[in-house]
């Protein structure tokens, strides 16, 4: 799988791009045929410092995506890699319902 990190208005560290990369990786578990992994992480000045993930995964004939904000950066992509795991089992199960 070949993931692409973007950050912006910041430079993410290599302990953040280690886990995003990590987590990401785990993901194969549930479906080996992803192809690419883009990951944009954002940061909102307002009020409240606000870090958004935006990940997107390409899949044969498929993409899914999902985005996450919170107060971290770990929590947000923890919270995002998450949603993409239910919707990568949902996506399995619809697949062995149809073969059945």
């Amino acid at each position: 799988m070949n993931i692409n990190i973007t950050s912006r208005k910041f430079r993410a560290n290599d302990t953040l791009k280690e886990f995003i990369q990590n987590e990401l990786n785990n993901l194969e578990r549930f479906n080996d045929s992803i192809m690419d992994a883009n990951v944009v992480l954002s940061f909102t000045h307002l009020r409240d410092s606000i870090k958004e993930v935006e990940i997107v995964l390409q899949l044969p004939g498929k993409s899914l995506a999902v985005s996450e904000s919170s107060e971290d950066f770990f929590k947000s992509v923890g919270l995002a890699v998450g949603k993409l795991e239910r919707q990568l089992k949902k996506l399995k199960d619809k697949r062995l319902a149809k073969v059945r």
